[in-house]
């Protein structure tokens, strides 16, 4: 990093990295990288690394797909670009609305398009607000979502985020509320089973809305599985405890699935792994295979219609993106959705999985993991300083990004959550590349650990 010239020292003096330790990007510098093949990734100096986190949850059929990089090339030479407002849009922006109803858990229904899932569930929540205030109840104005949550960062979304660190933005904004975090492991009680601890927190979420006032309640959202906030799988009879609460006072239920969407859990939703039903759907990340940024919102048969008349009696939905519905995403979107239901990325999750989260909970016997979790082609393992009593490290140590970057050095990318490491790599990976995955993360964990033994 001494040159100045160098891709890294170009990258610090240019570049704003959003979600990136300050003091590591100063000691370590970035990672630059120039292209991708399959599963791995390559920086400016050639090295190679596995990408145990398909970018950002998304890259799910590899950083080279011909048919989807085809698929970008001929739309943007048919018709490069185009909105969506004032009636008009996209011939390909209809067929891929057509698509995710049809994919989706609904018989029927509409989407609106966004250019990310921040926007997405933003849109949500002012639809929402629409829908509530045109059929008589503007004082529905309540978001409910769960501590470790996490929705986007927009100003409403990092509202809905229920993450510490908002609270440097001076956030949550008022009238977003925070229920109970679902992670059986860290906040059931001595002995508590998993639909003992799911039932005390549905009695503690009709506790809340009733103190809150349940007519003041606009929606509630959850993600099926709780991915940035460290991949936490909903406990047993969590969702079947929790949805007749939302019923009883007619609270829409919004299903976050950004990141469990298009195949992630082992179903195409995560809605279907854990029967939950939703009202909407959030939808992103996969949507494109990562080849481009879109996000989706997938309306039930009702809320079209009631955000459909909402709109009529204001004349218009007021409210839209330059770029959501952008015909080279839609091109690209049908092409993901048909690589992953039918050239066999969502068969190889089913077929893979096992292997995988049978590698990983091989860690739950190592000293410093409390914790292996995971469902699909996802999982995490949550370190700690001293198993019995569940502690983690002090934060000066840095563990879980200590692992990150030692990671590296064994030519494998990993993502640090809070003090868990985050893995979910790409659809097509095999068993023999899952293998060389844990390897490199036994390799890693094994140097980490040395070193904190010995400090």
């Amino acid at each position: 990093m001494s040159n100045s010239n160098s891709w890294e020292q170009r990258d610090l003096n240019h570049f704003f990295h959003g979600f990136s330790d300050m003091e590591s990007l100063k000691s370590h510098g970035p990672v630059v990288l120039s292209h991708g093949k399959g599963i791995f990734v390559n920086d400016v100096h050639g090295n190679s690394y596995l990408d145990a986190n398909s970018g950002l949850w998304n890259t799910v059929a590899g950083f080279d797909h011909q048919g989807l990089i085809d698929a970008a090339c001929d739309q943007v030479r048919k018709f490069p670009g185009y909105h969506a407002f004032f009636g008009r849009v996209s011939d390909v922006t209809v067929e891929l609305a057509e698509k995710l109803i049809e994919v989706s858990p609904f018989e029927d229904g509409k989407v609106f398009f966004t250019n990310s899932g921040s926007e997405a569930n933003d849109t949500a929540v002012k639809m929402l607000w629409l829908i509530h205030a045109c059929h008589g109840e503007p004082q529905r104005r309540k978001i409910i979502t769960r501590v470790n949550a996490y929705h986007g960062v927009t100003v409403v979304t990092s509202s809905m985020t229920a993450k510490p660190y908002n609270n440097a933005f001076g956030l949550p904004l008022p009238g977003f509320v925070h229920t109970d975090c679902p992670h059986h492991w860290r906040f059931a009680n001595e002995g508590e089973s998993e639909q003992s601890f799911s039932e005390r927190l549905a009695r503690n979420l009709e506790q809340q809305i009733l103190e809150e006032g349940p007519e003041t309640i606009a929606g509630f959202f959850a993600e099926p599985v709780m991915g940035a906030g460290g991949v936490i799988p909903p406990p047993a009879g969590y969702f079947s405890a929790i949805q007749p609460v939302l019923e009883k006072y007619k609270i829409p239920l919004v299903v976050d699935e950004v990141i469990t969407g298009f195949g992630r859990t082992g179903n195409l939703w995560g809605s279907q792994t854990y029967a939950i039903n939703p009202d909407i759907i959030i939808a992103s990340k996969c949507i494109t295979a990562g080849y481009f940024p879109m996000g989706a919102i997938i309306l039930s048969p009702a809320m079209t219609d009631k955000l459909t008349a909402a709109s009529e009696a204001e004349e218009e939905f007021a409210h839209g993106f330059t770029t959501g519905g952008h015909p080279v995403g839609c091109a690209v979107a049908l092409k993901a959705i048909d690589v992953i239901m039918n050239e066999g990325l969502l068969d190889n999750v089913v077929a893979v999985s096992p292997h995988f989260q049978q590698r990983l909970h091989e860690f739950a016997l190592h000293e410093f993991i409390g914790e292996a979790r995971g469902v699909g082609l996802m999982g995490a393992l949550e370190m700690v300083s001293d198993k019995p009593s569940k502690a983690p490290f002090p934060s000066s140590m840095a563990v879980s990004e200590r692992v990150a970057n030692t990671a590296l050095e064994f030519g494998l990318i990993c993502r640090p959550i809070g003090q868990a490491v985050v893995l979910c790599p790409p659809f097509i990976i095999t068993n023999s590349e899952i293998d060389q995955l844990f390897d490199a993360l036994a390799k890693t964990l094994e140097k980490v650990f040395s070193d904190v033994r010995a400090a």
